[in-house]
């Protein structure tokens, strides 16, 4: 089988690149796996990678560039796998020229990228249709959240399977001097969110509900320098003592250490499925206050704290009996012990590679 779609791996960016890590981790004894990587990204190439082929695309497999990534990575696996685990819909405009091939696809849409209020219009309607094209033409189509099961069953007319992602990969770490002198805050209070800087996240409304908050501050992680967008947000909101905007980490271990000691993890998250970082969070026993998409709400099953609006937010900041988080943190926990370990995600997906 083949798997397309992302950067490759060793992971070292998203969600569906961590996704990738963990299917071969877990599948690579039982199937012929193939991830397709593009060597614009992985300078140094190996052949293998964990019991799993690795095939280059000369290609960036981000922006309008992965349309061809994706497009080029299928047709070189069409011949040699029976199954191509496809991660995305960039390359969905295609699809219908591969229509031949189509019962050879499992279609992993990932979270509603056209909603996205970053692209244009005719980006967006691009996205839609894109979406709409791979969906279609793939006989095996995964959702990672209910909220995307249902947008395809009513949308599209067609079943899905719902697989979410594993968020057992992180640890909670306590901090060391060394830590606390790169990082102040860690012995104090502090709220943490990890995110990448774009509307749809709620970048502006979350750090509203700190700037003129005392009770506790707020340790923001996220690429603020890629986008003017950001690097807008950065400038504004600075100036604030209760504000740490912090630049990208992609060191796990250090993140881990951020979040294993915050007070309460705020999530933002509204234009996709099943988010990683909150499978995370959730995994960590973190008490959790999110933003009230439908999304966010599956995921948690309800069990979190959710928000709409800046004040909303500022006003779960101030609850004053520590045991409404501490059983938040418990309740989530065992939710993500019971749906979202990566040897649990990885078997489903075996179920669907078999059928």
């Amino acid at each position: 089988m083949a798997i397309i779609g992302t950067q490759g791996v060793p992971a070292q960016y998203g969600g569906f690149e961590t996704l990738v890590e963990y299917l071969v981790t877990y599948l690579a004894k039982e199937f012929d796996i193939t991830v397709f990587c593009s060597s614009k990204i992985y300078g140094e190439r190996i052949s293998t990678y964990n019991g799993c082929r690795l095939e280059y695309i000369p290609i960036y497999p981000n922006g309008y560039q992965s349309i061809f990534f994706d497009f080029f990575s299928i047709l070189k696996s069409l011949r040699k796998c029976d199954r191509i685990l496809i991660l995305g819909v960039s390359g969905g405009i295609f699809f219908p020229l591969l229509k031949s091939f189509s019962h050879k696809f499992i279609l992993n849409i990932g979270g509603l990228d056209w909603q996205r209020s970053k692209w244009s219009t005719l980006t967006q309607r691009f996205l839609k249709l894109s979406e709409k094209l791979a969906i279609l033409n793939s006989r095996d189509i995964v959702s990672d959240n209910l909220g995307i099961k249902d947008y395809i069953q009513n949308e599209y007319k067609r079943d899905s399977t719902i697989i979410a992602y594993g968020g057992d990969q992180v640890a909670f770490y306590s901090y060391s001097d060394n830590d606390l002198a790169k990082y102040p805050f860690l012995n104090r209070d502090y709220a943490f969110s990890v995110a990448r800087i774009q509307p749809d996240n709620n970048i502006e409304l979350i750090l509203d509900a700190f700037i003129n908050n005392t009770v506790i501050p707020i340790v923001f992680v996220g690429n603020w320098n890629n986008s003017k967008y950001g690097r807008n947000i950065k400038d504004y909101y600075s100036k604030y003592e209760n504000v740490f905007l912090l630049n990208a980490i992609y060191n796990r271990h250090e993140l881990d250490i951020l979040r294993s000691n915050c007070k309460v993890y705020i999530h933002g998250h509204s234009a996709g499925g099943t988010n990683p970082a909150l499978v995370e969070a959730m995994s960590l026993g973190l008490p959790v206050l999110a933003y009230s998409s439908i999304f966010n709400i599956n995921t948690t099953q309800n069990s979190a704290l959710f928000f709409a609006t800046s004040e909303e937010l500022k006003e779960k900041l101030i609850i004053r009996d520590q045991e409404v988080y501490q059983n938040i943190g418990k309740c989530l926990k065992n939710i993500a012990r019971t749906n979202y370990t990566w040897e649990i995600i990885s078997s489903k997906y075996a179920e669907i590679i078999k059928r």
